[in-house]
């Protein structure tokens, strides 16, 4: 089974890639809602966690270098 880090790492790799500027926690969480409304509703306790797990999905992809994390937001690399 995977993890709702894993499931959300690449929605938010393919969110900051788009968007080629950084953004906000908050904006990347708008465009996960508007993309990903339904898959959350449909995943049971993700729907009730998504938020908290987006942010640790972003601090893998820290960790393994393709995002950049500041107090402005975050940057795909």
């Amino acid at each position: 089974m995977t993890s709702p880090r894993e499931t959300l790492k690449p929605m938010v790799a393919k969110v900051l890639a788009s968007s080629g500027r950084r953004m906000t926690i908050v904006e990347v969480a708008q465009e996960l809602w508007r993309k990903h409304e339904l898959d959350f509703k449909k995943e049971g306790d993700l729907f009730y966690i998504w938020q908290y797990e987006m942010r640790w999905a972003a601090q893998l992809l820290v960790d393994e270098g393709k995002v950049e994390k500041s107090r402005k937001g975050w940057i795909w690399l």
